[in-house]
């Protein structure tokens, strides 16, 4: 999910087929041919300890797996799930508008899109994923400033939110602000090691920020 072009792909919801259940008819056994019972067995099923339910995976737990990922497939796999996770802001109405700002996105109305996500940050100020989709809607309108804005804000909300460091570099980048273009590219790389291009932009940027080696 790049976050400077806003992606407008909804998941599918998994269909679950009904399930049936059969019932057995179990013949009651008479006292004089009923087996005499296994008291150590019965002993022993008692005793055996039931699976304990697994935990749910958190957002933390999500990141520490991006980061220790050893593989580029596996790495952008987590990326999904953390994605996914960010994208739900917990609101019906705040999803609808999210919907339709990126409906106006796609239709290069980008007026529109602002316009829409203005109101979701008005009613979820705390999904940090409405500030970042706004950010988008801003650069996509030139408007640098105002991204810049939403991206801080975004980061205030979720500092992991690597897309938004990402964007926040590029930002610099475009305004020839080679250390602070730096330093986000940095910040999404500890998050996200096997980030596309991120690495060869460190690359790039550290000789004439950082002075070339002798």
């Amino acid at each position: 999910m790049r976050r400077l072009s806003l992606p407008i792909c909804m998941m599918a919801g998994l269909l679950g087929a009904p399930a049936f259940v059969v019932s057995a008819i179990v013949p009651i056994a008479t006292p004089a041919i009923a087996a005499p019972k296994d008291a150590s067995r019965d002993a022993s099923s008692k005793d055996a300890p039931k699976d304990a339910p697994r935990a749910p995976v958190t957002l933390d737990d999500l990141f520490a797996r991006l980061k220790a990922a050893k593989d580029d497939a596996e790495a952008r796999g987590v990326a999904q799930l953390i994605e996914r996770r960010l994208d739900r802001s917990g609101s019906d109405t705040v999803d609808l508008l999210a919907s339709r700002a990126a409906e106006a996105m796609q239709a290069k109305d980008y007026p529109l899109a602002v316009e829409l996500l203005d109101r979701v940050t008005v009613l979820e100020p705390a999904w940090a994923e409405g500030w970042s989709r706004r950010a988008t809607a801003f650069f996509l309108l030139e408007d640098q400033a105002s991204a810049l804005a939403d991206l801080h804000k975004t980061l205030s909300l979720e500092p992991r939110h690597f897309e938004a460091w990402a964007a926040l570099a590029h930002i610099y980048m475009a305004s020839d602000d080679k250390t602070r273009a730096l330093a986000a590219f940095r910040r999404a790389e500890a998050i996200y090691p096997r980030m596309g291009k991120v690495h060869e932009a460190i690359e790039r940027l550290a000789p004439d920020v950082d002075g070339r080696d002798l």
